[in-house]
């Protein structure tokens, strides 16, 4: 394994164990509203990646060279509008402000997809957007495992669906370089339940900013990790352009 693949792993579990273990605040009532950090960087992530992956899909919708490509793209910016809706509306009930453009890590990806052309574009729109949607997928489910909101818990369910197909889409392209993605960032031996229960008494509150510096630079890490791929070797491409399920 690389040392970009071992870094991006090491973060991956850094970010999920942290989520897992933040404590309840002390006295809250089961069915509180009060969020915790882990609420929160579920918010602000599904928020932050509607605002790339929203133009990301629109951009492989008109520059994609399959109609595999054009289709996936079309359909994950459409869907990621509902998704970014349904965040809005969370956050409105919450009295939660949420961010409102990328982060300059999202935005470089724009850049990179909008000097990119032809199978070259195909294969950085795939790799970026596969990757990305591989790192969120757990933080979705440690939230929803662990949230006491009950708003935050629905969000988490709809969010987790809308992940899912979005990444068994890219993987219809046969784009997804499966060798190149980092391994899980939780292995089937470890015991979540200890861990919680472990550190669910008096391990000190988790900063929010921790968390989200965390996210952020994983999210970095595929992008450095999508362009060594471009740099290593020429994407090839799936000759299918047949459709794709909704």
């Amino acid at each position: 394994m690389s040392p970009l693949m071992r870094r991006a792993a090491a973060l991956a579990v850094a970010a999920i164990t942290a989520l897992i273990v933040v404590p309840a605040r002390a006295g809250a009532d089961p069915a509180s509203t009060q969020l915790g950090v882990a609420d929160m960087t579920l918010l602000n992530g599904v928020r932050q990646a509607g605002l790339w992956e929203i133009p990301a899909g629109q951009m492989a919708a008109q520059k994609g060279t399959t109609a595999q490509v054009r289709q996936v793209g079309q359909m994950i910016a459409t869907q990621h509008v509902q998704l970014d809706q349904l965040t809005v509306d969370a956050a409105n009930k919450l009295g939660v402000t949420l961010p409102a453009t990328p982060t300059a890590q999202q935005q470089g990806f724009l850049t990179q997809l909008q000097a990119a052309k032809g199978i070259q574009f195909n294969q950085l729109f795939v790799t970026f957007l596969r990757g990305t949607h591989g790192f969120i997928f757990p933080v979705i489910s440690a939230v929803r495992a662990s949230t006491r909101n009950e708003v935050v818990r629905k969000l988490s369910d709809q969010a987790s669906i809308f992940v899912m197909h979005h990444m068994q889409m890219l993987e219809s392209t046969g784009l997804v370089r499966y060798a190149m993605l980092p391994p899980a960032a939780m292995t089937a031996d470890q015991d979540l339940a200890a861990a919680g229960t472990a550190h669910a008494g008096g391990a000190p509150p988790i900063s929010s900013t921790l968390l989200w510096l965390l996210a952020v630079g994983i999210t970095g890490i595929a992008g450095i990790a999508a362009v060594r791929i471009m740099r290593g070797r020429r994407p090839a491409i799936d000759p299918r352009a047949g459709a794709v399920r909704s």
